[in-house]
């Protein structure tokens, strides 16, 4: 388990925070990351009120720094609350309510909400498409959406709660991410006093060595059976399947968030957004309906 400094976080006073991160892109091939978080401190007046409850954990430390790197399930202990919550930020499908009822079916307080600091990016293929028959690999639209640091963005996304005991099974079925806690604010920019765990880009070496533990037989049952021999690329394109999803889902939350997932969605060059996407290359995506089996999966 990774060792964090202590923090204490009484309900109304400042909590030093990192948002709006900068990504830096190296001239390497997939880009790699780099995070300088600028720090920044975040003080919540006296009656503050949201609909989270301040972790249990947070009275045994004296500060926190967020973005917060979670690197086992341990780690997740210190971001619990004190009735034995999490929060989960949802970004692409888990913008759909229904879409995340079927993964996390005893979630509760399912509500929009924003993050600052991060852009969301289609750059990793994913092994799900291939097991469900709609990854196109020979026009390498495999890929689904993750997010990263970005200067100056702003995301809609959807925030809720589960259970402690349902974080296993949730670093299971994201193996390939890294996780990190960080702190969402309402929609009129009230900050939460409970961080929320996102799914953010992580890299082959640090995947091979963390999650795999260096086991190239691990690698092979979860990507190389599926001739998948890089997690994180930039030369890949949407599943059309997923991206249609997600579309439909950020549009059923409303035109601010609809907008927001057209504008702030990049394919992997980082330049394209999926609104441009939409109206070019992929303009038929849209028209296209999912494999029968999978229609209400996958309908927004």
């Amino acid at each position: 388990m990774t060792t964090h400094s202590p923090l204490l976080l009484p309900h109304a006073r400042s909590i030093s925070t990192r948002l709006r991160p900068t990504y830096v892109p190296s001239s390497a091939t997939p880009p790699s990351l780099r995070f300088n978080f600028p720090r920044r401190n975040y003080s919540f007046p006296p009656k503050f009120t949201m609909p989270s409850a301040i972790s249990a954990a947070f009275n045994a430390f004296d500060e926190l720094n967020f973005p917060l790197e979670l690197d086992d399930e341990f780690d997740f202990d210190l971001i619990v609350s004190s009735d034995g919550l999490i929060t989960i930020c949802g970004f692409g499908s888990l913008l759909s309510e229904r879409s995340a009822r079927s993964t996390f079916p005893d979630l509760i307080n399912f509500r929009v909400a924003k993050l600052s600091g991060f852009r969301r990016v289609f750059a990793h293929v994913a092994p799900i498409f291939f097991e469900r028959g709609i990854a196109k690999p020979e026009t390498k639209e495999i890929s689904s959406l993750s997010v990263e640091p970005c200067e100056g963005e702003t995301l809609i996304v959807t925030i809720f709660e589960i259970q402690r005991s349902e974080i296993p099974a949730f670093i299971e079925r994201e193996h390939e991410f890294r996780f990190l806690a960080v702190i969402p604010e309402t929609l009129n920019g009230l900050f939460y006093t409970n961080p929320a765990i996102i799914c953010a880009r992580y890299s082959d070496e640090e995947y091979l060595k963390n999650r795999c533990k260096g086991d190239k037989d691990i690698f092979f049952q979860r990507y190389g059976r599926y001739n998948i021999d890089k997690i994180w690329r930039d030369d890949i394109f949407p599943c059309r399947v997923y991206l249609r999803h997600c579309v439909l889902a950020a549009q059923n939350l409303g035109d601010i968030a609809y907008d927001n997932f057209l504008d702030h969605t990049f394919l992997g060059n980082r330049r394209t957004t999926v609104r441009e996407y939409l109206s070019t290359t992929g303009s038929r995506i849209m028209e296209e309906q999912p494999p029968e089996l999978l229609k209400e999966r996958y309908g927004g």
